[in-house]
């Protein structure tokens, strides 16, 4: 195999050790400092990856930026979230007006535009920080309502995120969401990794391999010239080290479409939203590519055909918001904001998520650093060919 290659709560919230694990890992490594990841790949030369190939593979009619390149659709009202309650009937109205707005149809007649009956859809959600900032359950009914009414059965569509003890913790069971799939990318052995055990065979198969390592495609990876950890504790959580991010094969031999539903936060002064969710979520070991590549990693992951191709809606939960602390949840930075965003586009959806946090982040008072390292990533991808980032290219619209 060519290693370059690529075949297809509360105001003062307490934070427990189990708890700071689990965010450490849905950011995906043990400890570190966003603004710090930043400044570092901003400074040095970031190392080698194989982006090249994946953008000699041909493209298809649903690679991004998809059919509305630069086009973003705000639809806000105050009134669908009080007291962090939201109102489904208010929610549902508004995704449709979202849909139809981005589209120019009506939210039936948009099914059309993205999916076929016998698609397998999956809809990666952020379960990080449920309580505090997660993707609503309530926003999942109703892009699980729309994808039925228009005839997609419910044993095609499967909710997913990279750990599967995370969409347990933020509530997305079976039992909350009867016939739809639910599946992790991989598991990991929490009490191991918390240090309560030194039994590594309940994350370590005899022969020394993961016990999620067949859930990834060795043929289908983003490759960097950088090493993983070989400590253990690095594996249990990320499955492999070495120079190799492996996609799952939940995305790469089952899935034939995707739904991004991210959630509107910050990563230091970046964002954690549309491209962070679906880049770092869709691979393992990737705590390896924070400081030398960070944000460079959501331009280039989403240029592979598994997500290029698939990758066909974006909708930023900001139903609540959280304007600093991130990617962590801070619950003493989180507020009701009662807005949804759609696009086809992730990179236009993240540059204009991203001037709307920033200006959030003056309002509240918040040192903000401005400096174009947090936003070179969208203009790579725009060069990648992937979405829009110059402002004079995107059209914003508010409802």
């Amino acid at each position: 195999m060519n290693h370059h290659g690529y075949r297809s709560l509360n105001e003062t919230v307490q934070v427990s050790r189990r708890d700071l694990f689990k965010i450490s890992a849905g950011v995906g490594l043990l400890l570190g400092d966003p603004t710090i990841w930043a400044q570092s790949a901003g400074k040095a030369q970031p190392p080698r990856t194989n982006i090249a190939e994946a953008l000699n593979i041909p493209r298809t009619p649903h690679s991004l930026p998809g059919p509305f390149p630069g086009r973003v659709i705000q639809v806000n009202d105050p009134k669908v979230i009080r007291d962090a309650t939201v109102n489904p009937d208010l929610l549902k109205e508004m995704f449709h007006k979202g849909l139809s707005e981005l589209t120019g149809e009506g939210a039936d007649k948009s099914f059309a535009l993205f999916f076929r009956q016998d698609d397998v859809v999956g809809i990666k959600v952020n379960p990080v920080g449920p309580g505090v900032i997660s993707t609503h359950l309530e926003l999942i009914d109703c892009v699980i309502d729309w994808l039925t009414a228009n005839g997609l059965a419910r044993q095609n569509i499967i909710i997913w995120d990279r750990f599967d003890y995370m969409l347990a913790d933020a509530g997305i069971t079976s039992q909350r969401f009867p016939g739809i799939g639910i599946e992790g990318l991989q598991t990991m052995d929490e009490a191991a990794a918390e240090g309560k055990t030194n039994d590594n065979s309940r994350w370590l198969k005899p022969d020394g391999a993961h016990r999620s390592s067949d859930r990834f495609d060795r043929e289908a990876y983003y490759w960097a010239d950088v090493e993983g950890d070989p400590d253990p504790a690095y594996l249990n959580q990320h499955v492999f080290n070495g120079r190799y991010s492996y996609f799952g094969k939940l995305l790469t031999q089952k899935l034939t479409k995707i739904i991004n539903l991210p959630v509107f936060k910050n990563t230091g002064n970046g964002v954690s939203m549309a491209t962070k969710n679906i880049s770092y979520g869709a691979i393992c070991n990737t705590a390896r590519l924070h400081r030398p590549l960070f944000f460079n990693v959501c331009a280039e992951v989403p240029a592979f055909p598994v997500i290029r191709d698939k990758l066909v809606l974006n909708i930023t939960d900001g139903l609540r918001g959280q304007y600093d602390g991130g990617p962590m949840p801070a619950a003493q930075f989180a507020y009701d904001y009662g807005a949804l965003f759609f696009a086809t586009d992730p990179f236009a959806l993240d540059a204009v998520c991203h001037r709307l946090l920033v200006n959030k982040r003056k309002e509240m008072k918040v040192k903000v650093n401005e400096h174009p390292r947090y936003t070179e990533y969208l203009h790579l991808a725009e060069q990648y060919g992937l979405g829009v980032a110059s402002f004079d290219r995107i059209n914003h619209i508010v409802l």
